[in-house]
């Protein structure tokens, strides 16, 4: 079937929207450009869906070319059949194209080469054509020659059966339903390796379940613990079934000569030969598929992560906590400045309680701050209870917010956290990006690698490029979703927006410090290396606030500037509208939208995009998303009981469940059992990093640190 077509069956789309999808893609246009300012092209494919069109693209492009390379490699070797090759140009997946190309595939030296090397080859056909009217042994002794090392007849039989074995495991009809039938029946277990061992592997010590049922997070569980020699990992395929099978496809003739000796070739070609070989099949594609669903896991908690809303508007005191060398302060303003950073030494072995309350009261004072931004790393429980204790003696109202600091230690011996606070150690960097993050999640958490910040499971046990290359997706969708201010963006943030590298974004920042405010769109062309095509690419989701042209302050593109001035006439508006933001009812203005596109020369869903644009101009999609709970007192484990009903955030979503922050330093799962009353297949279909949730407590173990939430029966 033709790539495209495929493509559009597997997606559940239209054929035209992926032509239309691949041929901006081989363009050079972005995944973010191509999902806001092509969706006349594609028929409105959303990123998620132009992201999983490139990648089959990808992998089917990829199996195109080993089936050139496969069909070439054989017609060399003047092996080619026409059944062989309509098998080979049909095969749908890598490994099917490998299994046909494994007889045909240079070998190293194995048992049946050498077999071969020595003229044994015709005595193996003999054997698998089941011909001979006398025993074995005697057609063997024809072919003992003591200077090709063949001894005796026993010898040449061993190595016929070893090429019959070899030409067995080559046959790619065998290894498909060999590899069928162990995905379909067969069992994965696992033993420890010290059953006496204290690990967090000790629920697989002896662990047993059919390979077809194995959760996606069991599989990386188990590889971890193998990895680390606390596991022996084993799959038991259905081996009588699986050699009865061979039996009855190779023992076409009941020949008493050759039967049992067939039997037993075929025994030691699975054995030896097809059963490791479909062992490391079927868990790499078990890792593969739980690798996948991780990543997705991973991609959409960081999505909602990054889509937190800002806190804007507020001077915020950020604050490292440590025991030794004490916990570091940063102050911030409302623009992410930072104004002052301090060092106190509240927490053990110190204690200098006092000291350091008078210390944070007096910042607080001098630049009125309202918001204290506390990581929650070690001393976090520590910090928060002073904190609690000095809010009861402020005057004016402060409110305090726990948040992840997964990152922040990344980001601070980072060469850029050095460019940007040359003068600052890595504590005082730690603590201004613990306050940013409240103040701009999507702008701080941009400048850490992805996979650091720590919203999703076995994160380091899986493919690095491949989460890498899905993370990164992940982010430059969340960027150019919400836009960036040209005049105030960092490098790091620049970099992610469609058709900005690295260097570009590095230039921009030059080019701001060099020649002050950018005043229009347009002058991005001016920026070294940024040519018409990142122009294009890039423009849209770059604002400029206060500059020359209203439209450059919305997600309008330039290109649809002059249909929109004209739309904005044809109903009595200009410009200064857009500026003063006084076109809210806009759309309901509107009688026939086919017609007004028609005549404006544009698409209608362009239109709409437009008109979205001009009655909320600069839009943050994160309004939507739930604010974080701000708190002014504390709640320790040991008070918890069960019954309790809390208000909580949702930190982490995993396959069997959600971790939920209730006040207390240490997160509740909420069991995928304890979500909701209906069935869920993944607790994603309920929900989201950032939920602000209400969960009742069901059990607290204060030894091992595990407390038990339900959100049912609230």
């Amino acid at each position: 079937m033709e790539i495209n077509t495929l493509i559009a069956t597997q997606l559940g789309v239209r054929k035209e929207q992926v032509d239309a999808a691949v041929k901006l893609i081989d363009e050079g246009n972005t995944i973010p450009f191509i999902a806001r300012y092509r969706k006349e092209a594609t028929g409105a494919l959303n990123d998620e869906q132009l992201r999983l069109l490139h990648e089959r693209l990808t992998y089917l492009r990829n199996l195109e070319e080993k089936k050139e390379q496969a069909i070439a490699t054989i017609e060399e070797q003047g092996l080619m059949t026409e059944e062989l090759r309509a098998k080979l140009l049909a095969a749908q997946t890598l490994v099917e194209v490998e299994d046909l190309y494994r007889p045909y595939r240079p070998k190293r030296r194995t048992r049946a080469t050498i077999a071969k090397e020595k003229g044994l080859e015709p005595l193996a056909n003999i054997l698998m054509l089941q011909m001979t009217k006398v025993p074995m042994l005697q057609e063997a002794a024809a072919y003992i020659n003591p200077e090709k090392e063949v001894l005796t007849a026993e010898d040449a039989l061993a190595g016929a059966m070893d090429i019959v074995a070899e030409s067995i495991s080559d046959e790619a009809e065998y290894r498909t339903r060999i590899r069928d039938f162990t995905m379909k029946r067969g069992i994965v277990r696992s033993v420890a390796k010290d059953a006496e061992a204290k690990t967090v592997y000790e629920m697989y010590y002896d662990f047993s379940e059919p390979v077809n049922k194995l959760a996606g997070h069991r599989v990386l569980a188990l590889n971890r613990g193998e990895d680390q020699k606390a596991l022996t990992v084993k799959i038991e395929a259905p081996e009588e079934d699986i050699l009865r099978y061979l039996e009855q496809q190779i023992l076409a003739k009941d020949n008493p000569n050759t039967k049992e000796i067939l039997k037993e070739t075929i025994a030691d070609s699975y054995h030896r030969l097809i059963a490791p070989a479909i062992e490391r099949e079927v868990r790499n594609e078990l890792t593969e598929k739980a690798e996948d669903g991780a990543i997705g896991v991973f991609g959409k908690n960081l999505g909602q992560l990054l889509m937190q809303p800002p806190i804007s508007g507020k001077v915020v005191l950020g604050w490292d906590p440590a025991f030794r060398t004490g916990c570091k302060l940063a102050i911030v303003d409302a623009t992410g400045k930072v104004l002052d950073t301090k060092v106190i030494y509240p927490t053990a072995p110190q204690n200098k309680v006092e000291e350091s309350k008078k210390i944070l009261k007096q910042l607080i004072d001098k630049y009125d701050v309202s918001l204290i931004s506390v990581g929650n790393g070690t001393a976090s429980r520590e910090s928060e209870m002073i904190i609690v204790e000095l809010l009861k003696e402020l005057k004016k109202p402060v409110q305090y917010v726990i948040v992840n600091e997964a990152g922040a230690s990344v980001y601070s011996a980072s060469k850029l956290a050095t460019e940007e606070f040359p003068s600052f150690d890595v504590g005082q960097r730690s603590a201004a990006s613990i306050a940013r993050r409240l103040q701009d999640p999507l702008a701080e958490l941009v400048k850490i690698d992805p996979k650091a910040i720590g919203v999703g499971q076995y994160q380091h046990d899986m493919n690095q490029k491949k989460l890498g290359e899905a993370l990164t997706g992940v982010v430059e969708d969340c960027v150019n979703r919400v836009g960036v201010d040209l005049n105030t963006a960092s490098a790091p943030l620049l970099s992610y927006i469609s058709g900005i590298s690295k260097t570009i974004a590095k230039n921009i920042v030059a080019y701001r410090e060099t020649n002050g405010r950018f005043m229009s769109r347009n002058e991005l062309l001016k920026v070294p290396k940024l040519g018409p095509k990142a122009y294009e690419q890039c423009a849209g989701f770059l604002r400029i606030s206060g500059g020359k042209q209203p439209l450059d302050a919305t997600g309008v593109h330039p290109e649809s500037y002059a249909a929109t001035e004209k739309l904005l006439e044809s109903f009595g508006y200009d410009l200064s509208n857009v500026d003063a933001k006084q076109l809210a009812g806009l759309s309901k203005k509107i009688k026939d939208k086919k017609k007004l596109a028609s005549d404006l020369g544009i698409g209608e869903l362009t239109l709409t995009d437009i008109i979205n644009e001009l009655e909320k101009p600069g839009r943050d999609p994160r309004e939507d998303m739930p604010r974080p709970i701000l708190r002014s007192d504390v709640l320790e484990m040991k008070d918890l009981q069960p019954g309790m009903v809390l208000k909580g955030s949702v930190r982490n979503v995993i396959d069997f469940g959600a971790f939920v922050d209730i006040g207390v330093h240490q997160d509740g799962l909420v069991h995928i059992s304890q979500i909701c009353d209906r069935y869920i297949k993944h607790p994603l279909e309920a929900l989201s990093v950032g939920d602000i949730v209400e969960v009742k407590v069901l059990s607290v173990d204060l030894e091992k640190k595990r407390i038990a939430l339900t959100m049912k029966d609230i």
